[in-house]
């Protein structure tokens, strides 16, 4: 299994760490941002990392029928996942701003669920996968992604989150943004906002 420290330095050796002012797509402000497309671009590292998370999986979820990611930036780590663990992968999409079902999807009622992103804050998209498991009477097993850079004070979920990296970055609202990045342009990479 790759430790933290490894983790983090194919972090910052594929630039999928990155510095400046951001507000990602929970609506919070930050000074780091993780891209994990830039991590996904070099295969070779992002195959040590998500077969890393994977392991953990195994060992946290003992029963899992199929994989949800929310796209965009869940598909290719659930698509991943999925191919790791021997699992269906499927991913919903934002119609009119919300996570539907699409391309011939759907969850079989009383299937085992684990959701997988890439990177988690407030859970926000996550907890909207809960409803369409739900809807489904299917059962949530749980929650993993690659980065979980969440906080108690913002984070939604109230379930154990499997993550290969727990970063610990400050994020703020628009009422409490930090002088010194006040000064820094701001930069949305948040999915959600793409139109």
């Amino acid at each position: 299994m790759l430790s933290l420290k490894n983790s983090l330095a194919v972090l910052r050796k594929t630039e999928a760490l990155k510095e400046g002012h951001f507000i990602l797509s929970s609506g919070l402000h930050s000074s780091k941002y993780i891209q994990c497309a830039k991590l996904l671009s070099f295969p070779k590292h992002a195959e040590k990392i998500c077969k890393s998370l994977a392991s953990k999986i195994k060992r946290n979820f003992k029963n899992i029928d199929m994989i949800l990611a929310p796209a965009v930036g869940g598909i290719v780590i659930g698509y991943e996942m999925g191919r790791l663990l021997k699992k269906e992968s499927i991913f919903c999409e934002r119609v009119k701003g919300k996570f539907r079902l699409r391309r011939g999807f759907n969850i079989r009622p009383r299937s085992k669920i684990l959701i997988v992103e890439d990177v988690i804050t407030t859970g926000k998209s996550s907890l909207e996968c809960v409803n369409l498991i739900k809807k489904s009477k299917a059962t949530l097993v749980g929650f993993a992604c690659l980065i979980d850079r969440s906080n108690k004070k913002q984070l939604k979920i109230k379930k154990k989150i499997i993550s290969q990296v727990k970063l610990e970055i400050p994020t703020y609202n628009k009422n409490n943004i930090p002088s010194y990045l006040k000064t820094i342009p701001i930069t949305s990479p948040g999915s959600r906002r793409i139109k």
